[in-house]
C-alpha cells in the first residue's frame, strides 16, 4: 500500500484490531450473521508519520446512506454553535455589510449549518447520505446529496468565505481530490475550518474505539500540515476542544495569507517534545490496549457474577470497535439503549446486541457507557438514576474529564 498523504510505501503495522464488520452497519434481525468482516489495522508512515488504515471499504458502502445523526446530543449542538460563532466573529465580523458564504462538507442533518444560518450566512451543505440529506432539506437547510470532490467543486464553480468540515476530513477515500476541491472553492481570504479527532488525545485517552473503518486517517498537527502544504493550503491557528475526548478546531488558509499563531507553534513543539509522531508511541499504545481489554472483561465478568443487569449506553459506531475487539456481546450486555430513532429495533454488527430506545425500557443495574464522549451530558441527565444506585461505567475516560 501507499501512504494516503505522501504516497510513500514505507509503512509499518502498529496495531491490529482483527477482522471487524463496518461499525455503522446496524442490522435488521433477518440480516444477522450476513455482515461482511474486514481487516481493521493501523499503519504508521515512516516517511511523513501519518497514522492510517490500510484497508478501505468503498465510500459508497459507508457513506451512501447511514443512521448517524449529528443533531441528537446537546453537547454536539452546543459545540457546533460555538464553532460557528467563533469563526464568523473572528474572521467576518461585519456581516451587516458582507453576506458571508459557507459550504459544509459532510453536513449530515444540517446541525452545523443551522448555526451559520442564524448568523446571517448564505449556506450550502454537501452530504453523501441519502437519509440525512433529506432530513436536512426537509428542515430547510439547502443540501446537495453527493460526495464532495474536485469534480463537484468544478460543477459548483463559485467561491466560499468559509468551508467547514466537521469530522469528515479523516474519512476521505478521495483525499487529494477533496483537498484540491477545497483549494479551488476557498476565497482568497477565506477560511477552511477543519475539525478532526486529535490523534495525540486519542492515544493519551486510550480511546482505541475511535479507530474504525470510516476513519481512514488519524492526524496530529504536524502530519496534517504535510497534507495541506501539498495542496497549497496551510494551518495557521488551532485550538483543542473537549468534544469527542479531544478534537482539533483548525483554521486553514491559502499559503502565505496568515502568520502561524503562537498557539499553533506551541502545540507543534509539544507534539515534538512528547514524541507524538514517533512510531514507538504507537507500539506502546498497542501494548497498553491488551491490558485495557483484560481489565474490561474482568469488570464485566464481576458485574455478571454479582447478578447485575448490564445495558450498553448508546450505540455509537465506535462502540462496535470496542465490543468486537473485546468480544462483548449478549453474554454481558442485554441491549444497547439509544436516542437516535434511526437505530430503533436494529442490532449491532458483529456482536448482534439489540438496540432499544432509552425511553422505552427500565434502567438496568449498570450502564456500560459506549457513548463516553458525551460523559458530562450523560451524567447530568441521569442524576436521579445515579442517586438510586444505577452504576454508569465509562470504559474510556477522556483526559479532560479527569482530575
Amino acid at each position: 500500500m501507499g501512504c494516503r498523504v505522501c504516497d510513500s510505501t514505507n509503512l509499518e503495522l502498529v496495531l491490529d484490531l482483527g477482522q471487524q464488520p463496518w461499525g455503522n452497519n446496524f442490522l435488521q434481525k433477518d440480516m444477522l450473521g450476513d455482515e461482511v468482516f474486514y481487516p481493521l489495522r493501523l499503519f504508521f508512515c515512516v516517511n511523513c508519520s501519518t497514522v492510517q488504515l490500510d484497508f478501505t471499504i468503498p465510500k459508497e458502502v459507508m457513506f451512501g446512506d447511514h443512521t448517524y445523526l449529528s443533531g441528537v446530543t446537546s453537547s454536539l449542538k452546543n459545540h457546533f454553535k460555538e464553532v460557528a460563532d467563533e469563526t464568523v466573529k473572528k474572521f467576518f465580523p461585519d456581516t451587516a455589510s458582507q453576506k458571508v458564504s459557507v459550504l459544509d462538507i459532510g453536513s449530515n442533518d444540517g446541525s452545523q449549518l443551522k448555526y451559520y444560518e442564524s448568523l446571517g450566512c448564505d449556506i450550502l451543505g454537501v452530504e453523501s447520505s441519502v437519509t440525512t440529506a433529506k432530513i436536512a432539506n426537509d428542515n430547510n437547510i439547502p443540501t446537495m446529496n453527493n460526495f464532495f470532490n474536485l469534480e463537484l467543486a468544478d460543477q459548483l464553480d463559485r467561491k466560499f468565505d468559509i468551508v467547514n468540515a466537521s469530522g469528515v476530513f479523516f474519512h476521505l477515500e478521495e483525499l487529494h481530490s477533496v483537498a484540491k476541491g477545497i483549494k479551488k472553492l476557498l476565497e482568497r481570504d477565506g477560511v477552511f475550518v477543519v475539525q478532526f479527532l486529535y490523534l495525540k488525545s486519542l492515544v493519551e485517552n486510550m480511546a482505541f474505539d475511535q479507530i474504525y473503518h470510516e476513519h481512514l486517517l488519524y492526524y496530529n498537527l504536524s502530519t496534517l500540515q504535510v497534507l495541506l502544504k501539498r495542496h497549497g493550503l496551510e494551518l495557521f491557528d488551532v485550538r483543542l476542544a473537549p468534544i469527542h475526548g479531544g478534537s482539533i478546531i483548525g483554521h486553514v488558509s491559502h499559503q502565505g495569507r496568515h502568520k502561524p499563531s503562537d498557539r499553533l507553534v506551541s502545540m507543534l513543539n509539544i507534539e515534538k517534545q512528547e514524541k507524538a509522531n514517533e512510531i514507538e508511541t504507537f507500539h506502546k499504545f498497542a501494548e497498553n490496549l491488551k491490558i485495557v481489554k483484560e481489565e474490561n472483561l474482568r469488570l464485566l465478568g464481576d458485574f455478571k457474577s454479582q447478578g447485575k443487569k448490564i445495558y450498553g449506553f448508546g450505540a455509537p459506531v465506535k462502540g462496535n470497535t470496542m465490543l468486537n475487539y473485546f468480544g462483548v456481546g449478549t453474554q454481558y450486555l442485554d441491549c444497547l439503549v439509544e436516542k437516535n430513532p434511526l437505530r430503533k429495533g436494529l442490532f449491532s454488527p458483529g456482536m448482534h446486541i439489540p438496540v432499544v430506545m432509552e425511553n422505552e425500557i427500565d434502567p438496568p443495574d449498570v450502564y456500560y457507557v459506549l457513548a463516553w464522549n458525551f460523559k458530562k451530558e450523560i451524567l447530568a441527565n441521569n442524576k436521579a438514576l445515579i442517586e438510586k444506585g444505577v452504576i454508569f461505567h465509562f470504559p474510556v475516560n477522556p483526559k479532560s474529564d479527569k482530575g
